[in-house]
């Protein structure tokens, strides 16, 4: 009897050693793209190249935040890329254009200045996320149905509005209050971009909603158990309303940043976006079947898949075997996540045996 105690606990601490090296898997990939690639360019962790390739990661990172309350509650969102793409096409339209009242009478054109113009693009974000989730609430379609169609209308309406074309030249002019734009992508604070600090505030306020309110607790048990949650008390057509919500604010901030940051719009902006962002999530320790996930793990996994991108472009490695390197890592993510479960359910098993 003693001897099966103690082939029990070796046995229980090699599974709890794994599960514990699962569990900071974001922190061992992340350590590892970094000291390869910081091998191949000594260059690579300075100051400098660090503040540009995490620009790069903040616009991946949004959409990740948003992609992971969405995740969180067992669904998923394939129009991100293309709200970023409509977003952006909308705020150059708004700023170059304006809105003509001819059609209604009016006999002048109706300029926004720059807030106005990014409030009313945010709105726009939050508007589309709204239509995924009540599909997916009201008329119970898939989520990977609505929002496989959402994607398509955005994309469309994004080419509709200027025919295919750019909008160049967001500098907008002073007469008419379009100015400034370019502070969005450009501007810095205390020596960093407004983009990356834009990143520390969104992410906090998700964190803190993840962690510390009614509305984060709601957002995990829907996507632990949906049925339980709503007998329980829980809102769940609300709760999945506002992750969509959420969400479509994310990918219509980013369409702002890129935007500001190119000075002029293109309605293919925003292409495979839900990929890196499903990447970066479930890489972050997201389940994919719902009801496990961190804002914190999230980010990580951001930089993970920012910088291997950044890597392989100083590498040399071009852009089709990039997007199969991203394919891989997300399969490998949703692998070992798996396999982190299944372990995690026998070290309870373990444990509850052992104790009884």
């Amino acid at each position: 009897m003693a001897a099966d105690k103690a082939a029990g606990r070796e046995g229980w601490s090699g599974d709890a050693v794994a599960l514990h090296l699962m569990k900071l898997r974001t922190f061992i990939a992340l350590f590892a793209v970094l000291i390869v690639f910081s091998a191949i360019a000594p260059n690579f962790l300075s100051a400098a190249n660090l503040i540009l390739m995490s620009k790069h990661v903040a616009l991946n990172a949004f959409l990740a935040i948003g992609m992971t309350f969405v995740i969180i509650t067992g669904g998923i969102d394939l129009s991100v890329g293309s709200i970023v793409g409509l977003c952006g096409m909308v705020a150059g339209g708004l700023i170059l254009h304006g809105i003509d009242l001819s059609a209604l009478g009016f006999e002048y054109t109706l300029y926004f200045t720059v807030p106005e113009i990014m409030l009313i693009t945010l709105a726009l974000g939050v508007v589309i996320g709204a239509v995924n989730g009540l599909l997916i609430t009201r008329l119970k379609v898939a989520p990977f149905i609505a929002t496989l169609g959402t994607l398509y209308v955005a994309r469309g309406a994004a080419l509709l509005l200027s025919d295919g074309a750019t909008f160049p030249n967001l500098a907008g002019k002073a007469e008419l209050g379009t100015t400034g734009f370019a502070t969005l992508g450009a501007g810095t604070l205390l020596g960093l971009p407004l983009t990356i600090w834009l990143l520390i505030l969104v992410a906090a306020g998700a964190a803190y909603l993840a962690a510390r309110t009614p509305l984060g607790r709601h957002i995990f048990a829907v996507g632990g158990n949906e049925r339980a949650s709503g007998l329980s008390g829980v809102r769940v057509n609300r709760v999945k309303l506002f992750v969509y919500m959420f969400s479509g604010f994310c990918a219509a901030l980013v369409g702002l940043i890129i935007s500001s940051q190119l000075m002029a719009s293109h309605p293919a902006t925003g292409e495979t976006f839900e990929l890196n962002a499903i990447a970066a999530a479930v890489l972050g320790g997201t389940s994919m079947s719902g009801g496990r996930g961190t804002i914190g793990g999230t980010i990580i996994g951001a930089f993970v898949i920012g910088i291997l991108s950044d890597g392989l472009v100083m590498m040399g490695v071009s852009s089709f075997w990039q997007t199969v390197i991203k394919g891989l890592v997300i399969i490998t993510a949703v692998v070992v996540d798996q396999a982190q479960r299944r372990l995690q359910q026998r070290v309870v098993l373990r444990r509850m045996a052992r104790e009884g």
